[in-house]
C-alpha cells in the first residue's frame, strides 16, 4: 500500500511556508508538481511546472514576502484532494502591514503535493 497524503502532513506542510525555507517546502511536493501563484501577470498566476520551475516559484514568493507568514491555517484532505485557507499577514513595499485571506486547492500523489493553486483576497 503507498503512502496517503494525511491531515498532519498537509498541515505540516502548510507550516512548512512560515519557515521561509526552500528546501523544507521542496520536501513536500512531488518530483512530477505544479505551483500556481496567487499574483502574476497571468489569468491563472505565475504557474511554475517541475521541481525546478516550482523552486522558482516557492523563492520568488519567499523574495516578494521577505516577512510574511500565515496565520490561522485550515487544512482539510479527502483522498487525493485537498484545501488550506489561510490569513496571510506581511508588509507592502511602503512598511504597511496588509492582511490577505484566501485559500489554496492541492492536489496530492500519495503523501506529496502534486498540484497547489493559489487563490486570494485583498481589502482594496
Amino acid at each position: 500500500m503507498s503512502a496517503k497524503m494525511t491531515l498532519e502532513r498537509a498541515t505540516e506542510f502548510g507550516a512548512a511556508w512560515n519557515s521561509h525555507d526552500v528546501d523544507e517546502v521542496l520536501s513536500f511536493f512531488a518530483d512530477e508538481c505544479e505551483y500556481h501563484a496567487s499574483f502574476g501577470s497571468e489569468l491563472f498566476g505565475a504557474s511554475y511546472k517541475g521541481r525546478q520551475q516550482v523552486r522558482k516559484g516557492v523563492t520568488a514568493f519567499f523574495d516578494k514576502f521577505p516577512d510574511g507568514r500565515f496565520e490561522d491555517l485550515q487544512v482539510f484532505v479527502a483522498g487525493d484532494r485537498g484545501t488550506f485557507e489561510w490569513t496571510f499577514i506581511a508588509k507592502d513595499a511602503e512598511g504597511k502591514v496588509v492582511s490577505t485571506h484566501g485559500c489554496d486547492l492541492l492536489e496530492f500523489a500519495g503523501d506529496k503535493v502534486k498540484n497547489k493553486n493559489a487563490f486570494r483576497k485583498q481589502r482594496a
